[in-house]
């Protein structure tokens, strides 16, 4: 099968400092490197790392060509991102520090150019039995989850960064939904109801250290326990956690296998610096035989 995705494609810069800043403060970095981001693309990267066929829906300007010709090295099919002249496109300004926590601050740029005419034409392509996924910083999202649950497709939401109007949006439409705890506790309060209770099939809330909780409509409730390492980063794993998921899904792993191995897959991206471009393929996860 394959696997669509409506997602961000993000510019990068990465600022490693002694702690986050506070208000008012001015740090000094220690580095600065600079790599494909964005919860869309870095998404795609880990399903295409976890041996899965994935096309990017998305948009960059001319200055984010660089970040399309990376994707395709990494085996994400590219030919629905569009490239918009005279636009920016979205980057995140990150500063991390020496406790692997971070802060960032994100500009949308091209992400939010994406237009209806843009999304039927990728989904067109698309299969019954295929997989839809998207997240919280493009435009399109309520569009595209409609028709592609009319085409027949499972549909995943990740819901992040929270928006409590594009959940209203997407809810209806969707198979399985990924967030984390503050995420969850902020849509109950949003809706005034458990995330559990929403309707929806499949339901995965990530708790960092503790795991993650896979809840279902049925009432059924697995934890999942996290692996136990150092943490130098913690950038894209949520991100690396949810495109593992999806890949194996796609490749037809029972729900529990397929956490199992996105919680390798985020265990060891928090291990190393970087997003996109540090994401693990499956023969890194194999060899580093975590938990």
């Amino acid at each position: 099968m394959a696997v669509w995705n409506l997602g961000s494609i993000n510019i990068d810069n990465v600022y490693r400092v002694p702690h986050l800043p506070a208000p008012g403060e001015t740090l000094a970095a220690t580095a600065f490197s600079q790599g494909l981001g964005g919860k869309g693309a870095n998404m795609s990267v880990a399903i295409a790392r976890a041996a899965s066929r994935v096309a990017h829906i998305g948009a960059v300007g001319a200055d984010g060509k660089w970040t399309v010709e990376r994707l395709m090295e990494y085996g994400v099919d590219t030919r629905q991102i569009e490239i918009i002249q005279g636009e920016a496109t979205g980057h995140a300004i990150i500063a991390v520090a020496e406790d692997g926590e971070n802060q960032i601050v994100l500009f949308e740029g091209t992400n939010r150019t994406i237009t209806q005419d843009r999304i039927g034409a990728a989904l067109t392509e698309a299969s019954p039995g295929d997989t839809f996924l998207t997240q919280n910083e493009t435009s399109g999202q309520r569009t595209a989850a409609d028709m592609a649950k009319r085409l027949g497709l499972r549909v995943v939401y990740a819901a992040a960064p929270f928006d409590s109007g594009a959940v209203k949006d997407v809810l209806p439409f969707t198979d399985m939904l990924v967030l984390n705890q503050v995420e969850a506790q902020q849509l109950e309060d949003a809706l005034g109801k458990p995330v559990n209770a929403l309707g929806v099939e499949n339901v995965v809330v990530t708790m960092g250290a503790e795991g993650c909780l896979w809840m279902t409509d049925a009432g059924g409730e697995t934890h999942v326990p996290a692996i136990s390492v150092t943490p130098i980063d913690t950038t894209g794993a949520g991100d690396t956690f949810t495109g593992y998921l999806v890949a194996g899904l796609d490749r037809g792993m029972p729900m529990r296998q397929a956490l199992d191995l996105a919680t390798q897959a985020g265990a060891l991206m928090v291990t190393r610096l970087g997003t996109a471009d540090v994401i693990p393929d499956l023969k890194e996860i194999e060899d580093a035989r975590l938990g």
